[in-house]
């Protein structure tokens, strides 16, 4: 062979030998990823639904009992690393696990929330509107409270449960600001931001509200609003003119809610789980619940500064700052379904 082509073997035989290594440290890497991934699992748990059984029956045929306790806003954190009484990463989950599971032939929501974040009270209303279409019955059991937010999610469902002493109702979407600009004024403090159009400091709390400011705000809310209407328009079997004359904001006890039609039936959690089993044909279905199959650990001191360290939970400051994020600040509000008395 010529010189080139010792040239070119060579070369070959390098690219051959580089290949070989940086697919055994690849190898190695995705290994020890893996290795890592289930000593996490061993010490941490899964963020995996995990089926506790409430009720033994029929497996072929389960009830699944799902909660939404506390404001609906998404923290950033998963379901093995919150602290929060809700948690909207794990109960997208959830809804996700009944959606995959064939033998789920019924659903009992309990709800007890003020409301809270317009994104993800929409994401998931829809996903209980994709499970409801699916065949799969789903009654809603509203506790102390099931305004706003609370109320827009348990529109839906086939039947609503509350009792006497149930806040429900406040109807409507709220963007909470306050604006310090006078106080700035007397304080000698002046605004300074540069902006490319008078709008896009819009909501700011250093500067006086111009009328257009609430001309565009307001047409912002009203917006939501008209989607509110829609959802319990369509829920409650109205006309988007009867549930307008509801949806003031105003707040009504389990009693006035049925009376106005709101809800269908005074009764509490277990009273509704029977109605389920008995209207739906599902008695002596198994009933379940989902866990996050968290360990010990998680909770412990070690555990939950070790899962830090490694990155794998958000600090503090993180959980408040993507909390603040979503429900939104003085200086950056967002529209909520969120009752305004809280």
């Amino acid at each position: 062979m010529n010189k080139r082509r010792w040239v070119a073997v060579v070369a070959a035989c390098a690219l051959f030998l580089f290949s070989l290594v940086t697919a055994g440290i690849t190898n190695k890497e995705e290994k020890k990823a893996n290795e890592l991934g289930q000593l996490n699992e061993l010490l941490y748990g899964s963020d995996t639904p995990q089926e506790k059984v409430l009720e033994k029956g029929n497996a072929g045929k389960k009830i699944v009992k799902l909660q939404i306790d506390g404001t609906i806003a998404d923290d950033g954190t998963s379901s093995v690393f919150s602290t929060a009484s809700y948690n909207h990463s794990a109960f997208m989950k959830q809804l996700a696990a009944i959606k995959k599971d064939p033998a789920v032939k019924g659903v009992l929501l309990e709800v007890n929330s003020p409301g809270g974040s317009v994104y993800e009270t929409a994401e998931i209303t829809r996903q209980l509107n994709a499970i409801k279409k699916s065949g799969v019955p789903i009654y809603v059991a509203m506790e102390n409270q099931a305004a706003s937010g609370g109320y827009y999610v348990s529109a839906g469902a086939d039947k609503i449960f509350a009792s006497d002493e149930t806040m429900t109702g406040s109807i409507g979407v709220i963007m909470s600001n306050v604006n310090y600009s006078g106080l700035l004024e007397k304080l000698g403090i002046s605004d300074a931001t540069i902006k490319s159009g008078a709008l896009k400091d819009i909501g700011s709390s250093m500067r006086p509200q111009t009328e257009e400011d609430k001309k565009v705000l307001q047409a912002f809310v009203d917006s939501s609003y008209k989607r509110f209407v829609k959802v319990v328009a369509n829920g409650r079997h109205m006309s988007e003119d009867q549930v307008r004359k509801l949806a003031d904001g105003r707040i009504y006890d389990g009693a006035q809610a049925k009376e106005n039609g709101l809800v269908d039936q005074i009764g509490y959690p277990d009273q509704a789980l029977k109605a389920l089993k008995k209207e739906q044909g599902l008695t002596g279905a198994r009933v379940v619940e989902y866990t996050n199959g968290n360990t010990a650990f998680v909770n412990s001191w070690l555990g939950s500064n070790l899962a830090e360290l490694q990155g794998l939970k958000p600090s503090q400051e993180k959980v408040m700052q993507q909390l603040i994020e979503s429900v939104g600040t003085p200086q950056a509000p967002k529209a909520m379904y969120l009752y305004g008395g809280e």
